[in-house]
């Protein structure tokens, strides 16, 4: 989990727009962020498997 302060930075409007990062609104970890669904990748593994996430899954074939 990311500490309270990088998340309440990263909520901030920066001064760039490159500079933006787009965190996982659960836990706050910036790398796998999924957009579709604001949540990155662990979040929304765990999330799907509970079936908390309507429309989605676990694929099999």
């Amino acid at each position: 989990m990311a500490k309270t302060s990088v998340i309440a930075r990263s909520q901030k409007k920066p001064k760039f727009s490159s500079r933006i990062v787009r965190r996982c609104f659960k836990c706050g970890r910036r790398h796998g962020y999924m957009s579709d669904f604001d949540l990155c990748r662990i979040c929304f593994r765990e999330l799907a498997n509970e079936g908390k996430i309507p429309g989605i899954k676990k694929s099999s074939w």
